[in-house]
């Protein structure tokens, strides 16, 4: 398939994936994860559960198979894929303490695996194709990581389906709707008010249909098949949710795009954290004490991660150590220059990257790679401000209201974007934030995230070694060094000069002239230099213990796949 072709279809995946909306718990400060990577990590976790649902959680073996022109050929052992599907194939959340040993629990649990890479001619570099075998049925799936842990399951059995894990899916193939004009006759939605579900489609291939049910909360087979007019042909499949705040069709949001706010005529007369409040009440269906308090509760996780990492960190797979320590030892003696809360915003993300390498807990915000910038910058700036942690919260959702607006026009995935996508939304997002936090208006947070942005375009993302480790470390504390800068720089009146939903459109059409090799696939920049090699040839004797890639290779199994049912 040629190059341009796949870019059309890619056009065509993001557009079905713009008719999910976003969720600043769902797809920007989230989730609660361990890892490298949140595009391959958590999203690898989410897809392995929808996948082991399949089967009933009855999986014996798996055939996992991987388009050799996207990125997870290159990436998939080193930056924590396997770690997560392999997780999510045994039912994991994305914070469990197995995680980094996922590999040997598949074997331990008689799951066999293997791996595939052919040319499938999948649009998006982040794209799994499995096939699941139980030992009654097998199934296949196909799905795409979208960045910072959220996926769209694009394909089951072949049918075209359109699913990111936020509804209670229920799965029914039919045997008496073979005519078009019986097709036409079935209605979805009285269907779905009959069975109290939120959407049911009509999915068809050939002379077969299968419905897709979407609710809230599992399906009570009887009620089903009493509802349905015709035979069910095979066993109903239930997959369970794998998001934290549940999907919502018919939810009516505020707004989606940073023009649409910033031109009503009382955009200033409150906070962006208020805004953010008020879209994620609509999006999620909460409340907004449930909004703060799930804020406050991530604010929390984020400090325990930050002190774990000044405290000393240990990992085999990993480029470099535990520095962190010695850099507040020396900042607390007075031997480094004199940045103000800056040197404390440098120490917390030292720490918190410091605990991603070692597969300790953290936050995705908006992504695992760039998980530090915006928690370091909003605790150190919070303390140095004596605020509370409701006030650091109101902060965090402001930058989630920036986040919004980007994962709605674009994306955070590195392997779409390059480092802009990343850690230029993590300056964006913090810069936001400390404005939010300084009292600033909402005009001057939207201005300082496109400003931070701006200064961020062209970024790529070349992780040495294979790991999200270097220099993905120095592009957090630059994502947080910018933000502090242009917060200030607007809260004294500058002029950003291009609105923050331009800004976001530019980054994404740099992000299409930007070659694969510096996307995320360690095929360019600093992860192609010598050094680069010797490191990720040294980390790959680093032993079976770390559930890294220099554990066991794949099991290849020779006995055929059987066929998708």
């Amino acid at each position: 398939m040629s190059q341009s072709l796949r870019f059309l279809l890619l056009l065509f995946l993001l557009q079905l994936s713009d008719s999910m909306t976003v969720s600043i718990f769902n797809d920007v400060i989230g989730p609660v994860m361990r890892g490298p990577s949140s595009s391959h990590c958590a999203a690898a976790l989410r897809i392995g559960r929808l996948a082991r649902d399949l089967v009933g959680g009855d999986l014996q073996h798996v055939l996992i198979q991987f388009d050799e022109s996207g990125s997870l050929p290159a990436t998939h052992t080193s930056q924590g894929s396997d770690m997560g599907l392999f997780g999510g194939l045994l039912g994991w959340e994305a914070h469990d303490e197995r995680l980094p040993n996922s590999r040997q629990h598949l074997i331990d649990n008689g799951i066999a695996f293997e791996f595939e890479y052919g040319d499938f001619g999948d649009a998006h570099p982040n794209t799994y194709r499995l096939t699941v075998c139980g030992e009654q049925e097998s199934h296949t799936l196909i799905a795409i990581s979208t960045g910072g842990g959220m996926i769209e399951v694009t394909s089951i059995d072949d049918f075209e389906v359109s699913m990111d894990g936020g509804f209670d899916e229920t799965l029914v193939r039919l045997d008496e709707l073979a005519s078009s004009t019986t097709i036409q006759s079935l209605d979805g939605g009285a269907l779905a008010q009959a069975l109290s579900a939120d959407c049911v489609h009509v999915r068809t291939l050939d002379n077969n249909v299968m419905l897709q049910i979407q609710s809230s909360r599992p399906l009570d087979s009887t009620a089903l098949q009493t509802a349905l007019p015709w035979k069910i042909i095979e066993p109903m499949v239930h997959l369970a949710p794998v998001l934290p705040i549940r999907s919502r069709p018919n939810a009516t949001l505020p707004f989606q795009d940073c023009n649409t706010l910033t031109s009503q005529a009382d955009v200033d007369s409150k906070p962006l954290w208020k805004w953010a409040v008020e879209y994620e009440m609509q999006r999620g269906g909460l409340t907004e004490r449930e909004v703060l308090d799930r804020m406050i509760e991530i604010v929390q996780i984020a400090r325990t991660s930050i002190e774990s990492g000044l405290n000393g960190t240990e990992y085999a797979d990993r480029v470099l150590g535990y520095q962190s320590g010695g850099f507040r030892d020396k900042l607390q003696s007075g031997q480094l220059l004199d940045a103000g809360a800056l040197n404390q915003i440098v120490l917390y993300t030292t720490a918190m990257m410091e605990v991603k390498s070692s597969m300790g807990v953290i936050i995705a915000a908006p992504t695992a790679g760039a998980c530090a910038a915006l928690p370091a910058t909003c605790l150190a700036m919070g303390e140095s401000l004596s605020l509370s942690d409701e006030e650091i919260a109101k902060a965090f959702l402001a930058a989630g209201l920036i986040g919004v607006f980007i994962a709605t026009a674009w994306s955070f995935a590195a392997e779409v974007g390059g480092c802009q996508a990343e850690g230029g939304s993590a300056a964006a997002m913090s810069a936001a934030a400390l404005v939010t936090m300084a009292g600033g208006t909402t005009t001057q947070a939207a201005g300082a995230a496109s400003m931070a942005l701006q200064n961020m375009l062209g970024l790529i993302c070349d992780p040495v070694a294979n790991r999200v480790e270097v220099p993905c470390l120095g592009k957090n504390v630059i994502a947080a060094s910018n933000a502090i800068s242009c917060a200030n720089m607007c809260l004294a009146g500058f002029d950003p000069v291009i609105p923050l939903d331009e800004t976001i459109d530019a980054a994404r059409r740099v992000s299409e002239r930007m070659p694969r090799e510096h996307r995320c696939t360690a095929l360019g920049g600093l992860a192609t230099t010598p050094t680069s090699l010797q490191i990720e040839k040294r980390l790959q004797q680093c032993g079976t213990g770390c559930g890294c890639s220099g554990g066991p290779a794949p099991v290849q199994l020779d006995a055929k796949v059987p066929t998708a049912t």
